[in-house]
């Protein structure tokens, strides 16, 4: 940079004809701009429509005796990145509209409501946020050590996830998780992370368990019914991974497509609906089961960037993935009578595995 300014200020003296002193001038030259707080910040909007969404012991049941556990829903999620001199933070808040198949309070499932009479309730709003946070070893400790082949970093992983739905259920879910991750590089300015946590779901709300009301198995507080109808669970493990990488070794002409996508795995964490009593084998159990929630695949179009040009590149994208969860919210999909099975015949209910193709268009600003 001192040599470029002294040049500059030469040519400048020998045009002008001007005598003046090239050190004088570059003391006069601008400093460089200050390296902002945070050197990244991504903020996306996405309206994604899932046709076979499930929400577990929301189901209604078809003329010919077949159970429906599905229900459409619409998906509006505000996504938030950022990278600093120590690390990332990632947040994602989403709203699920339902349809009439998962309806919100007072009908209690479809088309009845809480007195056991007809009803025709509107569909049910979720709200969900998360937060993972990272703090890179190789920024703490002033190192590359932990950058070895397509490892590119290991990191403190701390986060959270909260929940809250207008459904008869009330849900009200507060998660903490802590851990590490390991950020592999993938050809093509790819990415694949990896994280295994810990994981307690500490507080959640299930208003069937409350004692005083008529679903409570019993009016024993702890025993057979929940006082408030608050759920404290037991610390768990869970591992979280995820990936991207554009579809580079395509002709030019077509690379406008990127793939991504996400997965995890969480352990029981006692029982389901707070009541240890209940919680024995086979279909009547209550149980947590090991939980799987993913989207294996999610392919992009960099729509902005193929009608525009590569500097709008990812402004707008449309996508299409496929969603898959298996004991979604650890309710176990062959036991949890009343919710993932019918309790009379233990039918399934189909509504506490989701698996889904659906669709989305994303925009950055």
């Amino acid at each position: 940079m001192a040599f470029r300014c002294h040049l500059l200020a030469s040519v400048i003296i020998v045009q002008l004809g001007v005598v003046a002193n090239a050190a004088d001038l570059a003391v006069k030259a601008n400093p460089p701009p200050d390296q902002p707080f945070f050197f990244v910040v991504d903020n996306r909007a996405t309206f994604s429509w899932m046709p076979s969404g499930t929400t577990p012991g929301q189901f209604s049941v078809n003329p010919n005796g077949t159970v429906n556990g599905t229900t459409a829903k619409q998906v509006y999620a505000f996504t938030h990145f950022d990278a600093w001199a120590y690390g990332t933070n990632f947040v994602n808040i989403m709203m699920l509209k339902s349809g009439h198949n998962d309806p919100a309070s007072p009908c209690i499932n479809a088309g009845v409501t809480v007195n056991f009479t007809p009803g025709d309730c509107a569909g049910g709003a979720e709200f969900y946020g998360l937060f993972r946070s990272t703090f890179g070893w190789n920024q703490i400790f002033n190192t590359n050590a932990f950058s070895v082949g397509p490892l590119h970093n290991v990191s403190f992983e701390i986060g959270a996830d909260v929940e809250t739905d207008n459904i008869f259920l009330a849900p009200a879910k507060r998660e903490a998780v802590a851990g590490l991750q390991f950020a592999f590089d993938l050809p093509y300015k790819g990415y694949f992370n990896v994280a295994p946590l810990v994981s307690w779901e500490f507080s959640n709300h299930n208003a069937f368990t409350q004692c005083g009301t008529a679903f409570a198995g019993g009016q024993v507080a702890g025993v057979s019914c929940n006082a408030t109808g608050n759920v404290s669970y037991h610390p768990t493990w869970a591992v979280e991974a995820n990936y991207y990488m554009d579809l580079g070794f395509l002709p030019p002409s077509l690379q406008f497509f990127s793939i991504s996508g996400r997965a995890g795995w969480y352990g029981t964490k006692g029982d389901s609906n707070g009541l240890p009593a209940l919680s024995g084998a086979g279909r009547f159990s209550t149980a947590s089961a090991v939980e799987f929630n993913s989207e294996p695949v999610r392919l992009t179009f960099d729509a902005s960037k193929a009608m525009m040009g590569p500097k709008y590149s990812h402004l707008v994208d449309v996508w299409v993935a496929y969603r898959y969860w298996q004991n979604k919210f650890g309710l176990d999909h062959n036991a949890m009578p009343g919710v993932c099975t019918v309790a009379a015949t233990g039918q399934s209910t189909n509504s506490c595995t989701e698996k889904t193709v659906y669709s989305g268009i994303t925009v950055k600003f």
